[in-house]
C-alpha cells in the first residue's frame, strides 16, 4: 500500500523531472531558432557561417565578443552540454562571440526576434513532451 506522503513524494519527482525536460528543450530550441538562416525561413543572415557557428552557452556569464576576424567552428555540442548540464531556474546564458554580432543583430533581429517567440517555444516544448510521455 502506497502513503500518502509517498505518493506525493513520486508526483513531485516526476513533476520535476518534466519541468526540467521543458526547461531545457526550451533553451535548446531556442539556440536552435536563432541560427537559422534567412534562407531557411528564419531570420539569421548566413554568408560564410562564421556568425552562426560563434554561438556558446553559459551558466556563468555572457559569452564574450572575440577577436576581430576571429573563426568559429561550431558549438553546438558545447550548447547541448551546457543546457544538458543546467538545473532548472538557472541561467542560461548565449551569446555570439563574432565580434560583429552586434551589428548584424541590430540589422536583422534574429536574436530579438527569436526572444520574443519564447513563450511560444516553451508552449511547443511541453506540448511536444507531453506527447511522448503518453
Amino acid at each position: 500500500m502506497v502513503t500518502f506522503a509517498a505518493a506525493v513524494n513520486a508526483w513531485t519527482k516526476k513533476s520535476e523531472a518534466r519541468m526540467n525536460a521543458v526547461f531545457r528543450d526550451s533553451v535548446q530550441r531556442l539556440a536552435n531558432e536563432v541560427r537559422v538562416p534567412i534562407a531557411a525561413g528564419g531570420h539569421m543572415p548566413v554568408k560564410t557561417g562564421n556568425l552562426r557557428r560563434s554561438l556558446l552557452a553559459s551558466t556563468a556569464q555572457m559569452p564574450g565578443l572575440g577577436a576581430e576576424k576571429a573563426t568559429y567552428s561550431d558549438g553546438s555540442a558545447q550548447i547541448s552540454a551546457t543546457i544538458a548540464g543546467a538545473r532548472l531556474g538557472q541561467t542560461i546564458y548565449l551569446g555570439f562571440q563574432a565580434n560583429y554580432a552586434p551589428y548584424m543583430e541590430n540589422r536583422y533581429q534574429f536574436v530579438g526576434l527569436a526572444a520574443q517567440r519564447w513563450q511560444q517555444i516553451v508552449r511547443e516544448s511541453m506540448a511536444d513532451l507531453q506527447r511522448r510521455a503518453t
